[in-house]
């Protein structure tokens, strides 16, 4: 065989990985600044330049969930076919992105990710590892949002009582610019684990071609993989901001705090300590969930929150089925 072919090949899987890498970004950045712009602490446009270069630095911080990604979810395949699995898993993770996206629904790229990587190597008749996908996605999965829920409700809480006294314009500013604080750790918070999640599967693709033979990222695929995810991040997930900052409940300052910190604290946690490729989309909603709650559990537009968790339900599946019939229709050039 031309050795030309797998290079080439491992060029389009990239290309293709940092596709998925953009629409993961744009799709995303609602999770670090939506309740920064929501409350007023921040414009837009600032918000998403912050968020950017806290996703830049943030990707450097990702090596664990990289190789959770690049040799946990799959059985490394061989050949050619190995790099055509990881490029219908790519095709079905963007697919579900642009869908859930188009209808304002803060999906997890993440899942849609791994379920990708999953349903190819079901139909290409590679071992799916159901134990590390058990262990280190279903479980935080259930986790996180539930972590989420009860920490952004406790954290609230907490300043309600430290704050009891405090006059409470005063109180609304200092949070205001505390949000800058806590909005960049969310924002550094998801470069660590989605910009890895990214690196993870170039990282499949050069072993699978035998450009690279271990589990130790390169620093080149970090850094395309930190700059890619932060233009995308700068692009904007409009509809999808709108969605986590407005429609599930109306958020001030200290609550916009509140729901950034603990969301932030759970992706440092599973990202640096476990290595869990977690949800930043579950993790920042439910936390939202929880800080709201605080007020009135009517408070909180529960018919919206249905809709989201809905589409959480179906990402792992969806995007697995787009990445089979991929996998189907691209047999032809195979």
């Amino acid at each position: 065989m031309d050795t030309t072919i797998p290079v080439l090949g491992v060029v389009a899987v990239i290309a293709l990985a940092m596709g998925f890498n953009y629409t993961n970004g744009f799709h995303d950045a609602a999770n670090a600044i939506a309740t920064s712009v929501s409350t007023r602490a921040l414009t837009p446009r600032v918000a998403l330049a912050m968020a950017a270069v806290a996703n830049l630095f943030g990707a450097f911080f990702g090596t664990k969930v990289a190789q959770t990604i690049g040799s946990g979810i799959i059985e490394q395949p061989q050949g050619v076919n190995g790099l055509w699995l990881v490029a219908a898993a790519l095709v079905g993770a963007i697919g579900w992105n642009l869908l859930t996206w188009w209808f304002g629904l803060p999906s997890s790229s993440s899942h849609a990710l791994i379920g990708g990587l999953a349903g190819a190597a079901l139909v290409a008749g590679v071992t799916v590892k159901w134990s590390v996908i058990w262990e280190k996605v279903v479980i935080p999965m259930i986790v996180s949002p539930v972590v989420g829920l009860v920490g952004g409700y406790l954290v609230m809480i907490a300043i309600f009582w430290l704050f009891r006294r405090a006059n409470p314009g005063r109180v609304t500013r200092g949070f205001r610019l505390a949000q800058t604080a806590s909005a960049a750790a969310m924002a550094f918070g998801h470069g660590l684990q989605d910009a890895g999640k990214t690196a993870g599967v170039v990282l499949l693709a050069l072993n699978i071609s035998g450009l690279h033979t271990s589990n130790t990222v390169p620093i080149w695929v970090l850094l395309l993989s930190a700059v890619v995810i932060s233009l995308g991040t700068y692009a904007g997930g409009w509809r999808i901001m709108r969605t986590l900052g407005r429609r599930i409940i109306h958020l001030t300052p200290p609550q916009g705090f509140a729901a950034e910190t603990t969301a932030a604290s759970i992706l440092y946690v599973a990202g640096l300590a476990f290595g869990a490729p977690i949800s930043t989309t579950h993790t920042i909603t439910a936390s939202i969930m929880g800080v709201g709650a605080t007020k009135r559990l009517s408070a909180v537009r529960w018919g919206v929150a249905g809709n989201i968790v809905g589409a959480w339900i179906l990402t792992f599946p969806g995007a697995g089925l787009v990445a089979v019939v991929t996998w189907y229709v691209t047999a032809i050039f195979r």
